[in-house]
Formats: C-alpha cells, sequence, structure tokens
C-alpha cells in the first residue's frame, strides 16, 4: 500500500510539485479511469484518448506549478485540463489551419485552467456521490437546452461556433446557454 493512499488529492499535487514520482503514480491511479472517459468521449477514438491521457500526466508533471494551491480544486482543474486538451485536439484535428501553434504560451493560456478560487472545491467522492443527482438534473432539460450545453462542453464550441451550428442568432445562443445553465442549477437545487 502506498504512502499516498490516504492523502488527499491536494496534498497529491503538492508532492507532484515536489517531484515525488510516486505521488504522480497515486494522482494517476485516482483520476485515470475518469479522465479516460471524458477525453474519450470528446475525441472518440480510444487510442487517441489513451495518447492525450498521457500527455496530460506529462502536462501535470512539467506545469503543476501553475495549480492554485489557494483553491484547492484538483478535481476541477484536472477535469478542466482534460477536456481543454480533447478539445484542442479535434479542433486541431478537423480545422488544423484555423489553430495557433501549439507551444508553451499556447498550452498556459489554453490547456491549462484558470479556475476561480470561489468555485467549491470537489473530489472524486463527492463527484461520485452526486453523479446520479448530476445526470437526473441534465435528463430534466430540453433536448435543445441539452445539446447546446454538449456542444459548448464536449466540442468545445464557443458561442459564435454555437451560433454557425445552429443557424440562430447569438442573441439566441446566450439565450439557450442561459437558460440551460440556470434550469440545470435550478434542477440540482431541487434534487437535493
Amino acid at each position: 500500500m502506498s504512502e499516498n493512499n490516504n492523502l488527499s488529492d491536494k496534498e497529491i499535487l503538492l508532492k507532484v510539485a515536489g517531484n515525488e514520482s510516486k505521488a504522480l503514480e497515486e494522482l494517476y491511479d485516482r483520476y485515470s479511469p475518469v479522465l479516460f472517459t471524458l477525453i474519450n468521449k470528446i475525441v472518440q477514438e480510444k487510442s487517441a484518448a489513451e495518447d492525450l491521457l498521457s500527455d496530460i500526466f506529462v502536462i501535470i508533471w512539467q506545469k503543476v506549478d501553475l495549480f492554485d494551491s489557494e483553491a484547492g480544486n484538483v478535481y476541477t482543474w484536472l477535469i478542466n485540463l482534460a477536456r481543454n486538451k480533447a478539445v484542442d485536439f479535434v479542433k486541431r484535428k478537423h480545422n488544423p489551419e484555423e489553430m495557433k501553434e501549439y507551444n508553451d504560451e499556447y498550452e498556459n493560456e489554453n490547456i491549462i485552467p484558470h479556475l476561480s478560487s470561489s468555485a467549491e472545491p470537489l473530489d472524486l467522492d463527492k463527484v461520485f456521490s452526486m453523479k446520479d443527482k448530476i445526470n437526473e438534473s441534465f435528463n430534466k432539460l430540453t433536448d435543445a437546452q441539452q445539446y447546446v450545453i454538449n456542444l459548448a462542453y464536449y466540442k468545445g464550441f464557443n458561442k459564435e461556433e454555437i451560433a454557425r451550428e445552429l443557424n440562430i442568432p447569438l442573441p439566441t445562443v446566450k439565450l439557450k446557454i442561459n437558460l440551460a445553465l440556470g434550469n440545470l442549477n435550478k434542477n440540482l437545487v431541487t434534487e437535493e
């Protein structure tokens, strides 16, 4: 049994920042199944998802100092890191000419998550305990609201891209997103 098994996610990430490879292994053991599932849902290609998962843990090892330890929201940081990397991969695959050069500056700005310190910290246990509530709340949304959220989160579309995809005006997209997020939040609160 690893000495890192009983540590919190934040404590493990701080050990990773101290170049402790065993801590990175523990983080991988905890998060790789969840991150792989998310990445695979976005890229829809198992071998690419496996490669991206490896890339993400290299990024964590090399750039853990960009994690805001004051916020302490390891789960959200890792999920957003995986999402950002996967969405970037898909966009590069389908529209390489529209993408900026992938370098350290680009990675720091567009792949590494910049989270609000006011966000409530989550961990795997809390998320797994809320999973059914979240799914039920999401399923209560209209099909159009679910589709807009999927385009924004899993496809990485911005509001302008959603407007083009749906062939609707930008203000309508903004309204749909606000309604979807408001209803999702309302459904979550009602479920509690």
